[in-house]
């Protein structure tokens, strides 16, 4: 299948391209293999986009298929089209927006669970067809799925598939262009009373005004749910309450009938007859579960298999992030920097704008390529292996109970432990968290996480100035900070961690081509958020270095630098213009000691004690790390919070630094 990057324009609502392609939407659960299905047919031609209204991303993308095209949307993973949640809604108003079919991805694995969405699809009338994935790992033990009778049992097409390797996918494209004209009858799978009084409720419907996207029967299946959009709907048009009320007499009667709410009832008719049609149609298969997943999710030894893979995710980020780092600056400064600074002289002169100039384009390429491609790049690859391998999974069950203490589910260890090598790409993945509250605690909390540019000043001012101890026991100092901020915020911002619901499914093998496929996409996303904000602050950094405005900010900062934190004025204004480019802190620091004391303050010892040099670190390391995380963060949170969050953070750092400062100051004494 060959791929046509062309990106048509979008219009209705948010979907419909100009080009009036066909718009197929990919539904399926967590882990079914949807996005790997998605990946397989649109390679690298998908587009990202917020849903208007929404911080939810949906990608996008164009599948050829001979000489026409269809646009491919692949949804937010979900259990239930019920419920709250902004994913819910959106995969919701997608589904009524007028797709023109939907592909349902399900792991033959576990059939039962992921029919009950495909259950509520049939629901609704849609052209459908369904991706019966991961059959592979069926047959590899040694079971089978009777796809005959599957598709006979549902009304739809099933198609077998292998997404990892491509196995089955045309044959998907193919079947979804054969059926967009005509969509199966809707059908509410409950059994014969339920079904029986959705239908006569549907018979009621007839001549009366619809939503958009959805047939009389689905209409009338979520009126009982008590679905709030389709209520609405009824409930604001006038002469709808004949309707309105026999929907409350239906409920009644249904609810005194079966003895319990009546949502509760469907969905529990619904899971059983997922579970029977699952019976009917596979050959269970023998799970074997290896002793390395049988740790990994043992409450007690899987604690320390955590702690186990961490320890090798922080040594390959830090070790060898340092090792890449060291190889490509020494590369950079060879190769690359010679011919950069000929041509910004050749261009600039050798005067003020020559050099701020450099400082973008030299220092600022450089800073962003250093961190970027050995941590930020090194820490995409290791994650995409751990999700597809399903670690992943087992990681957040294992730390849903600490999580909790901070208000938020396991899912949050997945970006925290991100920001240890770039907050920006760590913010970006808090949004596998489901509500605003704990996306807010969340990025608040990676915020003060350490990333390797902070890493960076902690080893080259604590480590090498004052030895490892002082080191550990800085890192050790913003631990303590995390966790209680972590525990206030849970407990001052309303609300409740949402409940963790997630499958724990044995160790995969990962192929390598979806895990590359999977790290470029989020790494070009990271360059394109940070690499020109890094390149426009160095400009700016280097611009008030270069014509000498940076001096006079000193005297407005000296009652907080010298007064409270005990530092000297130049460290106070490497503090404020660190945020432009947090990784040339310590360098800059140097630049305006030499400037102000002469040669012999090369050294940070010469001009720095050892309390202020630890001070430093910590205030550095505690407040908003950079230009690029507040721009994420307003774009993930919006701007109030963005700057809320800056502001806290800046305090944070400020009454934290200078209580250490008096404290030291105090034990010295």
């Amino acid at each position: 299948m060959r791929h046509s990057c062309h990106s048509p324009t979008t219009t209705i609502p948010f979907l419909r391209s100009a080009q009036d392609l066909p718009v197929v939407a990919l539904v399926g659960n967590p882990n079914s293999g949807k996005s790997t299905l998605f990946n397989a047919l649109t390679g690298s031609c998908a587009e990202t986009a917020h849903y208007p209204g929404t911080t939810v991303e949906i990608l996008t993308g164009l599948v050829p298929l001979g000489d026409r095209q269809i646009m491919l949307v692949d949804l937010p993973g979900l259990y239930t089209l019920r419920g709250g949640g902004e994913e819910r809604q959106v995969v919701r108003e997608v589904l009524r927006s007028g797709v023109d079919a939907v592909v349902a991805v399900v792991d033959a694995t576990n059939l039962a669970r992921h029919l009950y969405l495909v259950l509520e699809l049939r629901s609704l009338g849609l052209p459908l067809v369904v991706a019966l994935n991961m059959i592979d790992l069926l047959t590899s033990q040694e079971g089978r799925v009777d796809v005959k009778e599957l598709e006979r049992l549902l009304g739809v097409p099933v198609i077998p598939t292998i997404a990892t390797t491509g196995q089955g996918v045309d044959k998907v494209v193919q079947k979804v262009l054969s059926i967009t004209s005509s969509p199966p009858p809707a059908v509410a799978f409950l059994g014969p009373e339920l079904d029986d009084s959705i239908e006569k409720l549907g018979d009621a419907l007839e001549g009366y005004p619809l939503p958009p996207g959805l047939s009389r029967l689905s209409v009338a299946l979520l009126l009982l749910e008590g679905d709030p959009e389709v209520t609405s709907f009824f409930s604001s048009r006038p002469g709808m309450e004949g309707i309105l009320q026999q929907v409350v007499e239906t409920q009644e009667r249904l609810e005194e009938t079966l003895g319990m709410p009546l949502a509760v009832a469907i969905a529990a008719a619904r899971h059983r007859v997922a579970d029977h049609i699952a019976k009917q149609v596979v050959k269970p298969g023998v799970r074997r579960e290896s002793w390395l997943w049988s740790l990994a999710i043992s409450p007690r030894a899987g604690v320390f298999f955590l702690l186990g893979v961490l320890a090798i995710l922080f040594t390959v980020l830090f070790w060898g992030g340092n090792f890449l780092s060291t190889l490509l600056s020494a590369g950079w400064a060879m190769a690359v920097s010679p011919f950069l600074q000929t041509a910004a002289r050749a261009m600039f002169g050798e005067g003020v704008i020559g050099r701020t100039v450099l400082w973008g384009v030299d220092a600022g390429l450089l800073a962003a390529l250093s961190v970027g491609i050995p941590y930020v790049l090194t820490f995409y690859i290791l994650l995409a292996f751990l999700e597809d391998t399903g670690f992943l999974n087992a990681m957040a069950f294992l730390a849903d109970r600490l999580m909790r203490s901070f208000g938020l589910h396991g899912r949050a260890i997945i970006p925290l432990v991100a920001g240890a090598g770039c907050n920006v790409p760590a913010i970006i993945g808090t949004r596998v968290l489901p509500t605003m509250r704990e996306r807010t605690i969340a990025s608040t909390l990676i915020t003060l996480v350490p990333c390797s540019a902070r890493t960076a000043v902690i080893l080259g001012a604590v480590a090498l100035s004052l030895g490892i101890l002082p080191a550990l026991a800085l890192y050790l100092l913003v631990l303590g900070v995390i966790v209680l901020v972590g525990w206030g915020l849970g407990k001052v911002l309303p609300g409740q961690a949402s409940p963790l619901v997630m499958e724990v499914f044995p160790f995969r093998r990962p192929v390598v081509r979806v895990l590359w496929r999977k790290t470029w996409a989020r790494f070009r996303e990271f360059l394109i958020v940070a690499l020109p904000l890094v390149m426009v602050g160095s400009i700016v950094l280097g611009g008030l270095y270069e014509s000498g405005l940076i001096w006079k900010l000193s005297r407005p900062l000296a009652p907080v630098v010298e007064g409270w934190l005990g530092l000297p004025a130049v460290a106070g204004l490497t503090l404020v213009f660190a945020v432009l480019r947090k990784e040339l802190a310590l360098q800059l620091l140097v630049a305006l000691a030499i400037v102000r004391y002469g040669p012999g303050a090369e050294s940070l010892r010469a001009f720095l004690n050892g309390r202020q040099i630890f001070v430093y670190a910590l205030v550095n390391t505690l407040y908003i790390p950079c230009i690029a995380t507040i721009a994420v963060l307003a774009r993930e949170l919006g701007w109030r919070r963005a700057l809320l969050i800056s502001t806290f953070t800046v305090a944070l750092a400020v009454a934290i630094g200078g209580v250490a400062n008096r404290l030291i100051l105090w034990w010295g004494a």
